[in-house]
Order: C-alpha cells, then sequence, then structure tokens
C-alpha cells in the first residue's frame, strides 16, 4: 500500500440554532448504538455505529467502526470503496503480505472495492470512522479479488499536511489560528469533499456550508454544541452533528479538537466577535 504526504439506529437530538429555523441533528458518542459489522465472525467480529445513512443500502454512509484489542482480520475484500480515519488507538490496514504500518488518531487511509487487505488494532477503546460514498458494505473472500483502478493510500498522523485556513479559497473566512487539511475530493461547486480541521481550547463561533449539506465527526477533543446560551451538549471524539444548506452550527471548543467536515460546498468556520 503507498503512503502518501498530503494535507443501526441511533439516539438523536434536533435543535434548532439561533440563526436558523432548520433542524441540525446532534449524536453524542454514547448515544450510538451498536450491532456486529460482520456477524459471521461471531464475538470475533468488530462493532459497528452507524451515524449517517445506512451500510445495509444502496446509499452514502458514515459509521463508527470498533475492534476490539489485538483484532486482526483475515485477509478478505468489500465490495465497494471505503476511507477511515483513526479516532483512538492504533490501526493497520493493508495487503496481507505487508509488515504493520500502525496508525494513530488523526491518520486516514483509503481501501478500494476489491483489493485485497487485512486490517488489525490494538488499544482497549480502539475507534474509527468509516466513510462509504455508496452501499451495502460488505466483508467477501479474499479469493473474489479485483482491480477496480483505485489505489490504496495510508496517511500517517504525522504526514497529514495542515494549512492555515484563511489562506485557502474553497474554505471561507476562518479566525483564531484554525487549520485545515484536504483529505478527499474536488473543491468546486457542488462537488463532495472532507477535511479535517483544527479549532483551538477556548474557541467560540459557528461552522455552517453553503452547500446542501455539511457533517461533522469530532476526530478528538471536546466541545459543546450550542443551541441557546443556557443549552448545550458536550461533544467528545465520536460524537457526530449534521444540518442541511446554511445550517448555522454553534460550537464551544473545550478542549483544542480535531473535526471532519464533510460537505459539496464551501465551509465556512468563523468565530464569535
Amino acid at each position: 500500500m503507498n503512503s502518501f504526504t498530503f494535507f443501526a439506529s441511533i439516539t438523536l437530538y434536533f435543535l434548532t440554532s439561533v440563526n436558523s429555523s432548520i433542524l441540525a441533528q446532534v449524536v453524542p458518542s454514547k448515544e450510538v448504538n451498536w450491532e456486529q459489522l460482520n456477524p459471521a465472525r461471531g464475538d470475533q467480529s468488530p462493532q459497528a455505529g452507524t451515524l449517517w445513512g445506512d451500510r445495509k443500502a444502496d446509499v452514502a454512509t458514515g459509521f463508527l467502526l470498533k475492534p476490539v484489542d489485538g483484532f486482526e482480520s483475515p485477509a478478505h475484500i468489500h465490495n465497494v470503496s471505503y476511507r477511515g480515519i483513526v479516532i483512538s488507538g492504533v490501526i493497520h490496514n493493508d495487503d496481507p503480505a505487508a509488515e504493520h504500518m500502525w496508525m494513530p488518531t488523526g491518520s486516514f487511509w483509503t481501501q478500494p472495492a476489491g483489493e485485497s487487505h487485512i486490517t488489525a488494532a490494538e488499544g482497549t477503546e480502539t475507534l474509527a470512522y468509516i466513510e462509504i460514498d455508496s452501499g451495502p458494505y460488505l466483508v467477501m473472500p479474499a479469493d473474489e479479488a479485483f482491480d477496480n483502478g483505485e489505489r490504496p493510500i495510508n496517511a500517517h498522523e504525522s504526514n497529514i499536511v495542515w494549512m492555515n485556513a484563511t489562506d485557502i479559497s474553497w474554505a471561507a473566512a476562518a479566525q483564531n489560528a484554525t487549520e485545515v487539511a484536504l483529505l478527499w475530493g474536488q473543491h468546486a461547486p457542488g462537488q463532495e469533499r472532507g477535511i479535517l480541521v483544527k479549532i483551538p481550547k477556548g474557541w467560540m463561533g459557528q461552522i455552517q456550508t453553503d452547500g446542501s449539506h455539511l457533517k461533522s465527526v469530532v476526530i478528538s477533543g471536546e466541545l459543546y454544541y450550542q443551541d441557546t446560551p443556557s443549552k448545550s451538549i458536550a461533544l467528545d471524539a465520536g460524537s457526530y452533528f449534521a444540518g442541511d444548506s446554511e445550517e448555522v452550527h454553534p460550537i464551544t471548543i473545550s478542549e483544542m479538537s480535531t473535526l471532519y467536515l464533510r460537505s459539496d460546498g464551501r465551509i465556512k468556520i468563523k468565530k464569535n466577535k
């Protein structure tokens, strides 16, 4: 696998933000419901917690992956390509013959459909975010491998290149040392893209998009999603919030946080005055 340097049902909270009448979807990590990712493996199967979409249907989906400490899969393939971001613990994902390259929190990888690989994990609280653009997400035998033309990427956290958001044309006004790393996609109107954003402790402001939707997963740190000055919801690593076009997401960063953001429009990150 190449390594590059580059930049189930759930309990939901539906909030009306101060500056918008559109409802936001907010899912604290403690409210995620878990089920076996691959029931055929029984107790050896990692757990999966769907945040949005439906990994069993032909739709784009984002879900959490929770393997046990010491997990190592047999060689296998998937029928669809996926992207992954490590939230906690360390994960290895590569060709069955490759030496382990452990990826810590904030690392990013891609797995093309049809390519034989193994996945391994270490850590008692290992967690990753997995995203597909279509489903269903299936685990299939390695002897059914095929080449779909894509090539995999393993990007260790230390190889992610961060840019000041104020210098990026496709991220609207950002303030107070916010940093951004492009992970995938095209930054043209109507095109899907995924980025990582670092926001420092004490930052208070809003995130929104001029596209049709915004999805956000907390990769590290902790923040408060605030509907009014007296009503907020704590979101730690593995939590999720989302909304439709122009929905304003008011947040307060209580611990330096890294967020994964997905949208089909410009992402606006604005500190309160």
